[in-house]
């Protein structure tokens, strides 16, 4: 039997009590297949049991409902979610009253989210994929797209052979940054050669990294004094920091008062190693940055994150062609959730363009983040749990606690493709619902529908399954959304749940209402040409 035709169905959960798969892999568990069924946990027995539909959505809605405060439900959203199924998710959260959106972005890019408004005023990358034809150096810190970001090897391969140096920092070599083949370059195939894809590899000590930033804004700051000195021009692009930015002083005094033995010790990088990482900086004039989880996932990282877009702002290397920010993002839509309202901390323009489409005002108090929500559950103050996806309990940083956590709530559901370590953590009342994957055919009241993902570079694309669904069952996360909705608000504020599931051109119609800049949102993402 193929990967693909394996089915985690009725009859395999009856083969298997909840306490022998708690025995099984990540991998293995995943590895069962798809789900086929909504599925209730019965503690008497300790199997997974099948359900309704109906059923599952009235147990769920009676649950919420019953709570005394909206407050007590989290509302956990992975980056595998699409925006519209994101969009109706938070719509629906929002309406029951919460902003406890615990967020798979609150364990991968936080820093980034938080610390780039700060700098730059977006929590995005700066940079499209067309950028990278144009630039003439890459720093390549904190991650590994060999293994975690694929699809960038391609574009390093490309601009490494066409003569672009690509300085990485890692304290771990990985062969892809080193040399890679490209499966696209028929000769590399054939040949079985590759590219260098590293003009230097250094390894930075793990957590030195801000330390490393420190040192080469140090360096160009001094080597730009010695160069006015001398009666040159500098090296700072004094006209864009004049124009763009503020605290040139404060950033100069910082690292002017942090000593290189200092550096050199903190960071692992010798002195010479800094003044050939100078060199490259300085004689670039299109600077691309990209960086990943070994970057934000410290408790300086969004320090670190906001060193990188201060080294870049010195030369003027943000919102030129070939130059700016990269933040790499693991799921297919991490950014894209943010985007379209996945956030516990609504600012006025997200809340003022909900009552714009739906006609109602939500709660504006900051609501739970992941750990919060996690101590929530723990405390007990916090009762229910809903998953659009992921695998919360793995994913958090102290697993343990939050396996405790998991098995105190009363109620615990989760909208899955194919089983994980999360839902065998049962609560009192335990509910699988199992979804369409993005390459199943998704047909709806007004027929097939497609979807939309925000990448890497803050493109949005439109995604259209083909497959036959594993079975009948399923239902899209946008229809499950919905009639969870229907079933604990009833009819509050309105808000047509059937027609938005029914039609997503008109869940996007609603994004364009909240969020002015998806303008043209439909005719757009129909447009292979348009950007949105």
């Amino acid at each position: 039997m193929g990967i693909d035709e394996k089915r985690a169905d009725p009859d395999f959960f009856a083969a298997h009590t909840v306490s022998e798969l708690w025995t099984w892999t990540d991998h293995k568990l995943e590895d069962a297949g798809r789900l086929t069924s909504p599925m209730l946990y019965d503690g008497a027995t300790d199997h997974f049991l099948p359900i309704t539909w109906d059923d599952a959505f009235s147990r769920i809605g009676t649950s919420l409902r019953s709570l005394s405060d909206p407050n007590q439900a989290e509302f956990y959203t992975s980056g595998r979610a699409s925006n519209e199924a994101a969009f109706l998710y938070q719509t629906f959260v929002r309406a029951y009253g919460t902003n406890n959106f615990p967020d798979c972005s609150n364990m991968c890019h936080e820093a980034t989210s938080v610390g780039l408004p700060q700098s730059i005023g977006v929590g995005k990358g700066t940079v499209e994929l067309s950028d990278f034809d144009e630039c003439d150096l890459i720093i390549s810190i904190g991650h590994n797209p060999g293994t975690n970001h694929p699809r960038m090897m391609t574009t390093l391969h490309d601009c490494a052979r066409r003569g672009v140096p690509i300085l990485v920092f890692n304290p771990l070599k990985e062969r892809a940054l080193e040399r890679f083949a490209a499966p696209q370059n028929p000769i590399e195939m054939v040949t079985l050669t590759s590219t260098p894809i590293a003009s230097a590899y250094h390894q930075v000590k793990p957590g030195g990294d801000l330390a490393l930033l420190k040192g080469v804004i140090k360096l160009v700051f001094e080597r730009d004094t010695a160069d006015r000195a001398a009666g040159g021009h500098g090296y700072l692009d004094r006209d864009f920091i004049a124009i763009h930015t503020s605290g040139l002083e404060d950033l100069q005094g910082d690292v002017s008062s942090t000593q290189w033995d200092q550096i050199c010790r903190k960071s692992g990088i010798s002195r010479q190693a800094f003044e050939t990482i100078a060199d490259a900086y300085i004689r670039s004039e299109r600077v691309i940055i990209c960086y990943g989880m070994g970057i934000t996932q410290h408790a300086t990282g969004t320090e670190v994150v906001q060193h990188l877009a201060n080294l870049l702002m010195l030369r003027g290397n943000i919102g030129k062609p070939g130059a700016g920010l990269c933040p790499l993002r693991g799921h297919s839509n991490v950014q894209g959730d943010r985007t379209v309202g996945i956030t516990e901390i609504p600012n006025k323009d997200l809340i003022d363009g909900m009552e714009r489409a739906f006609g109602f005002r939500p709660p504006s108090a900051k609501g739970h983040n992941a750990i919060e929500s996690i101590e929530a559950i723990m405390a007990g103050t916090s009762k229910a749990l809903v998953c659009l996806g992921g695998n919360l309990a793995v994913a958090m940083s102290d697993p343990e606690t939050t396996f405790a956590a998991m098995r105190k709530l009363d109620l615990a559901v989760h909208l899955a493709t194919k089983p994980n370590r999360s839902h065998l953590l049962t609560a009192k009342t335990t509910i699988i619902l199992p979804v369409l994957g993005r390459t199943d055919q998704d047909i709806q009241m007004s027929g097939p529908q497609a979807v939309t993902v925000e990448d890497s570079m803050s493109m949005v694309h439109s995604s259209r399954g083909f497959l036959k669904p594993p079975s009948d069952m399923l239902m899209s996360e946008p229809a499950i959304i919905a009639a969870m909705a229907k079933a604990t608000l009833g009819d509050r504020f309105g808000i047509p749940w059937d027609e938005l599931a029914g039609n997503y051109d008109r869940i996007r119609d609603k994004i364009e209402v909240v969020f002015p800049d998806f303008r043209d949102f439909n005719h757009r993402v129909r447009n292979p040409e348009a950007s949105v």
